[in-house]
């Protein structure tokens, strides 16, 4: 069985990592976004490669809007990997591109660290990290953190509620590409505690870091602490190698559909960052432990104000 994950420099040039992303089309606001919803799936239609999605031109004219944009998603969630036809590329563009101006942005030097937060903490790393509940694919750190599985191509099912499944949408079809891309140079799929770098596309963030941590099915063995942790420094570490990088937001790995319970997976999303950053202390300039539902928040909360438990 393959262990070995594909370095940097046997990938980064084919999916062009180091070149700023250019849509093909620019945002068009005078254009309506439904519109052009409706013009992409009419041109993805006749797409061979979406055809195990059952669409056909004109499949839209009968929903409304939000339905019309659910099915687009949909379509593009469960297509494989393949180049879009040119024209849907560029219109596709001009969507996604509009979408991202459309939506709130968090500038991440401007949050709160966990010392400001909570200033009778313990945690080693407060100055240097954030504590941030929020939509992660609409921060604009230097890399955002993908709970990846171990194909690497996203989520296949559509409108499904993990982390994978929203970052691609909000980054579009380019994403999964470069994923195809990698996983193609690789030869085997993508081992646990890894990582692997994208650009972000159509995200806010310039770069996506995809990592697949530990499946738990029962109680957390420890191969399943040291897989965890190990996903925590491989991006860490990836991270390191890409200049320019300085800040990066951490979802919370495993702890959704993988199964690993939220308590014990913050501790070491925690002490795993820390001893990190006490290792590096000049690379990165922020760390953003993201949480999305209160329950997580909570989880770090008490983490961080219960009298952190330091190694």
């Amino acid at each position: 069985m393959h262990t070995t994950a594909l370095p940097l420099d046997a990938y980064g040039t084919a999916i062009i990592l180091d070149e700023p992303f250019r849509p093909v089309a620019r945002h068009a606001p005078a254009t309506r976004p439904a519109d052009q919803v409706r013009e992409v799936l009419d041109l993805l239609g006749d797409d061979p490669v979406a055809a195990p999605a059952g669409l056909r031109s004109g499949a839209a004219d009968r929903l409304d809007n939000a339905a019309a944009r659910r099915l687009l998603r949909a379509v593009l969630t469960v297509r494989e990997p393949d180049p879009l036809p040119a024209r849907a590329a560029r219109m596709l563009d001009t969507l996604l591109a509009g979408e991202r101006l459309a939506r709130d942005t968090t500038d991440v030097a401007s949050l709160p660290t966990v010392r400001d937060t909570f200033p009778g903490t313990t945690y080693r790393a407060a100055d240097r990290t954030v504590l941030w509940q929020g939509d992660i694919t609409t921060l604009d750190a230097d890399a955002i953190v993908n709970a990846a599985n171990s194909s690497l191509l996203g989520c296949f099912a559509p409108m499904h509620a993990c982390i994978d499944n929203a970052i691609h949408a909000a980054a579009g079809p380019r994403l999964r590409a470069d994923c195809h891309t990698i996983m193609s140079l690789q030869g085997h799929p993508e081992p646990t505690g890894t990582a692997k770098i994208t650009r972000g596309y159509h995200l806010p963030a310039r770069y996506v870091l995809h990592t697949v941590g530990p499946i738990v099915d029962g109680p957390v063995l420890p191969q399943h602490q040291q897989a965890l942790g190990a996903s925590y420094r491989a991006c860490l570490d990836l991270a390191a190698e890409v200049d320019g990088l300085r800040t990066v937001a951490f979802c919370g790995i495993s702890t959704g559909v993988y199964g690993y319970p939220k308590t014990p997976a913050a501790r070491i999303a925690l002490n795993t960052v820390a001893d990190w950053l006490d290792r590096h202390p000049t690379r990165l300039d922020r760390v953003i432990f993201n949480v999305y539902a209160d329950d997580d928040r909570a989880t770090y909360v008490r983490a961080l104000t219960g009298g952190f438990q330091h190694r």
